[in-house]
């Protein structure tokens, strides 16, 4: 089987959500839907690229899918009069691709819609993070049991538990009244499929472009829903500053370039004007949330022109307002704070803001970064190899791995 193009990867991965929608609007069956996506894009991933990609893929994927669907569907006895009696009210066209010239464009509603279902107030937290990562964010279940630091086995039986949940559940956007219920949960979902693209959890690639950008995508259509709502605005602006960066992010063979010692001139301007610009609009929208103050603290560093002259003391700031006003410690924040402690007041009062997360983050990769960092700063060479090399060991990503091994020789030379 011929391997698929990264603008073939990127055709389906772009598409998939909306022929999800699609069969879920028009069929039900959420689980079964899935399955039947599923086995189309790797019917796709066999044939397109020895075949060409079709003039209209999205509708080709409807369309196999379509048939994979009523296949199975059929084949299950206990419902296949309902299909039956189904079918037979569908147009024999509803899922063919529209001739040359008459193209549907891709609904992008469907795939709005198809993110409010994932995130129904009749599932966990949980669960609408993880049916989203997989539905939306096209995640696999590994990734996303890495991203949650659960078994794969436990992840895969939360979100079949979730799929099962949603079986009858219309497939319609949410009213004015559960809206609101439900965009928390959708802003964490876009956040962490963002962090996902922006700093792969694991694999040979730091950057996966086409989740952050699709993460992107979907924030851009929230806020056009609810273009006066600070945190999707905010969360906006995060992702933008944060992407911005992501051209010098790595070398010329992959390698990690800390923020400290990337090429500034090769950060997207336009993104980081665009996101400050954002923060700004976020900030005057109404109190400052989770999404607004992290913004705000990307933007500090966007905006430096060298990294000495970045504001440490109101990056500061900006994260005790974060994590006072946060209902549960986030730990990322934590870290975050940490260092910005150790770049106002010295390494030493860094490595002690570290001591008091260790009894929860013990044996996390990043925590060890961190104090290998700090330790290095103060001076305790033989501290700061070891706690790279604990770091190295406990993450996934193989380009962290070699740039906090990088680190660890550097200091025995």
């Amino acid at each position: 089987m011929a391997t698929p193009s990264p603008r073939t990867e990127d055709l389906l991965r772009h598409h998939a959500p909306q022929v999800l929608g699609a069969l879920v609007r028009r069929y039900g069956h959420f689980d079964a839907a899935e399955d039947a996506v599923q086995e189309a894009l790797l019917a796709a991933a066999r044939q397109w690229p020895g075949s060409g990609v079709p003039d209209n893929p999205r509708g080709w994927l409807i369309r196999v899918a379509a048939r994979r669907l009523t296949d199975q569907l059929r084949a299950d006895e206990a419902r296949r009069r309902r299909e039956e009696r189904q079918a037979a009210l569908t147009p024999r066209d509803a899922f063919t691709a529209p001739p040359p010239g008459e193209g549907r464009a891709p609904s992008e509603d469907d795939t709005l819609t198809l993110l409010f279902l994932c995130c129904h107030p009749e599932l966990t937290p949980a669960a609408q993070v993880a049916l989203t990562l997989r539905a939306v964010g096209g995640l696999t279940t590994a990734e996303i049991a890495r991203a949650h630091l659960v078994p794969e086995a436990t992840m895969a039986q939360r979100i079949s538990r979730a799929k099962r949940r949603l079986r009858g559940v219309p497939f319609r956007p949410p009213g004015r009244e559960d809206r609101d219920q439900r965009l928390a949960a959708v802003l964490q979902v876009l956040y962490l499929i963002f962090n996902e693209g922006h700093t792969a959890t694991s694999g040979r690639t730091l950057h996966r472009a086409d989740l952050a950008r699709e993460a992107i995508r979907l924030t851009r259509a929230v806020r056009r829903l609810l273009p006066r709502e600070g945190a999707v605005t905010g969360l906006l602006a995060l992702m933008l500053l944060t992407e911005a960066r992501s051209a010098a992010r790595t070398g010329p063979h992959g390698e990690l370039i800390p923020l400290d010692e990337q090429d500034r001139t090769r950060w997207d301007r336009e993104a980081v004007a665009e996101g400050t610009a954002l923060v700004e609009e976020a900030l005057a929208e109404g109190p400052a949330g989770a999404y607004q103050l992290q913004a705000a603290i990307a933007a500090l560093h966007d905006e430096a022109e060298r990294a000495e002259d970045t504001d440490w003391p109101q990056i500061l700031a900006l994260y005790d307002l974060l994590l006072r006003g946060a209902p549960e410690p986030d730990p990322m924040a934590e870290l975050g704070r940490a260092v910005a402690v150790a770049m106002v007041d010295g390494p030493e009062a860094g490595l002690a803001a570290l001591a008091a997360l260790e009894p929860r983050l013990a044996g996390h990769h990043r925590l060890d970064a961190v104090r290998a960092h700090l330790l290095e700063r103060a001076g305790d060479t033989e501290g700061a190899r070891a706690a790279y090399r604990a770091a190295a060991s406990g993450t996934l990503s193989e380009p962290e791995a070699r740039y906090l091994r990088m680190r660890a020789a550097r200091l025995r030379a």
